[in-house]
Protein backbone atom coordinates (compact mmCIF):
# COMPACT_ATOMS: atom_id res chain seq x y z
CA UNK A 1 0.00 0.00 0.00
CA UNK A 2 1.13 3.48 -0.79
CA UNK A 3 1.31 6.11 1.94
CA UNK A 4 1.31 9.78 1.06
CA UNK A 5 3.08 12.62 2.80
CA UNK A 6 1.27 15.71 4.07
CA UNK A 7 2.25 18.74 1.99
CA UNK A 8 2.29 21.00 5.05
CA UNK A 9 3.52 19.10 8.11
CA UNK A 10 5.29 16.14 6.48
CA UNK A 11 3.46 13.37 8.38
CA UNK A 12 2.44 10.13 6.66
CA UNK A 13 -1.18 9.88 5.49
CA UNK A 14 -2.86 6.48 5.35
CA UNK A 15 -4.98 5.61 2.35
CA UNK A 16 -8.61 6.68 2.66
CA UNK A 17 -7.86 9.57 5.02
CA UNK A 18 -6.91 13.22 4.58
CA UNK A 19 -7.88 15.68 1.87
CA UNK A 20 -6.51 16.52 -1.54
CA UNK A 21 -6.34 20.10 -2.84
CA UNK A 22 -5.69 20.75 -6.54
CA UNK A 23 -4.76 24.22 -7.75
CA UNK A 24 -5.84 25.51 -11.15
CA UNK A 25 -2.35 24.97 -12.55
CA UNK A 26 -2.55 21.26 -11.69
CA UNK A 27 -0.41 21.29 -8.54
CA UNK A 28 -1.66 18.68 -6.06
CA UNK A 29 -1.43 19.07 -2.27
CA UNK A 30 -2.30 16.35 0.24
CA UNK A 31 -3.25 17.30 3.80
CA UNK A 32 -3.49 14.95 6.78
CA UNK A 33 -5.85 17.17 8.79
CA UNK A 34 -7.94 20.30 8.62
CA UNK A 35 -5.30 21.97 10.83
CA UNK A 36 -2.70 21.59 8.07
CA UNK A 37 -5.11 22.64 5.34
CA UNK A 38 -6.19 25.79 7.20
CA UNK A 39 -2.59 26.78 7.97
CA UNK A 40 -1.73 26.40 4.26
CA UNK A 41 -4.72 28.48 3.17
CA UNK A 42 -3.75 31.20 5.68
CA UNK A 43 -0.42 31.45 3.85
CA UNK A 44 1.72 30.15 6.70
CA UNK A 45 5.15 28.82 5.85
CA UNK A 46 5.96 25.32 7.22
CA UNK A 47 9.55 26.32 8.03
CA UNK A 48 8.29 28.95 10.48
CA UNK A 49 5.71 26.69 12.11
CA UNK A 50 7.23 24.91 15.13
CA UNK A 51 5.27 21.62 14.96
CA UNK A 52 6.00 20.75 11.30
CA UNK A 53 8.80 18.53 10.01
CA UNK A 54 10.45 21.49 8.26
CA UNK A 55 10.04 23.66 11.35
CA UNK A 56 11.82 21.11 13.54
CA UNK A 57 14.61 20.78 10.97
CA UNK A 58 15.03 24.58 10.78
CA UNK A 59 15.48 24.69 14.57
CA UNK A 60 17.70 21.54 14.52
CA UNK A 61 15.39 19.79 17.00
CA UNK A 62 14.87 16.50 15.20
Amino acid sequence: MEKRKCSFCGDAIELGTGTMFVKRDGTVFHFCSSKCEKNYRLGRIPRRTVWTEQGRAARKKA
